[in-house]
């Protein structure tokens, strides 16, 4: 069995400050103190800086604590007249290692295509980021049985764009639409459920990929469910939208997947 290293990944969406970024640091400082799980916090692009530069200062004080830094979302174009829009290579520049691509709020409020999901999955890797891809079904897709075949395309077409071993350098994280700022929460079955059907599409192509990639689970994750859910086998960690504003509730989180 491989040795995935947990991730925990906060998503900070259209919310947060320099102040939130400055007090997890000083949580990170005092209570994250191996490398057993990697944090990575994505904070709205304005404050990139902001969290570098914490980073950079908290180099020592982190005592070999894995804590990274991504972005919520990039352009699928180089550069040009996109207003607005942050190229891959501008995410590199500031200092970036993970980003954010065809999470659920992307896809519904602004009309990303799976073609435009795949295009930003390959923008990133061109340029030395690593994708955190989003998968997952709607309520009334899961109501229907249709989760497998929701998120089997959604794979199926940045597969197809980019190969199978583009995901050697990618996380998945599966996001059941359902779930995702509602309150409600996969249980760890139904997440273990989807996250080995995720898996096994993968080892079909290319068992080394299958084995390795990390998948996040996504969606209501507090530290009341997490432990259940990071517990199981093909659960990696997790994607965190609202719990990653509350520093005591992600540090939880941090410390839950460390131990899982």
């Amino acid at each position: 069995m491989a040795l995935r290293r947990p991730m925990v990944a906060g998503n900070w969406k259209m919310n947060g400050n320099s102040a939130l970024a400055q007090e997890l640091f000083k949580k990170f400082a005092t209570k994250l103190q191996n490398d057993s799980a990697e944090v990575v916090l994505c904070p709205p692009s304005i404050y990139l800086e902001s969290v570098r530069q914490l980073l950079e200062a908290n180099k020592q004080t982190l005592d070999g604590a894995l804590v990274r830094m991504g972005a919520q979302n990039l352009s699928q174009h180089d550069f040009g007249a996109y207003t607005g829009e942050i190229s891959g290579q501008m995410l590199k520049d500031s200092g970036c290692r993970y980003v954010i691509i065809g999470h659920s709020e992307r896809r519904r409020m602004y009309g990303e295509t799976s073609n435009i999901v795949a295009e930003k999955f390959a923008a990133a890797q061109k340029y030395g980021l690593t994708p955190i891809l989003c998968v997952g079904e709607s309520g009334p897709a899961r109501e229907a049985r249709r989760t497998f075949e929701v998120i089997a395309e959604e794979l199926d077409i940045v597969i197809e764009k980019n190969g199978t071993m583009a995901f050697d350098n990618a996380i998945i994280a599966y996001e059941p639409l359902w779930a995702v700022g509602t309150g409600k929460s996969a249980t760890p079955e139904q997440a273990q459920e989807v996250h080995a059907f995720i898996r096994s599409r993968l080892s079909d192509v290319s068992p080394f990929i299958g084995e390795n990639i990390r998948i996040l689970y996504g969606g209501s994750v507090t530290p009341s469910n997490a432990a259940d859910i990071f517990a199981q086998p093909d659960v990696d960690g997790g994607l965190i939208g609202g719990a990653s504003l509350n520093s005591s509730e992600f540090l939880s989180l941090c410390t839950i997947a460390m131990s899982a």
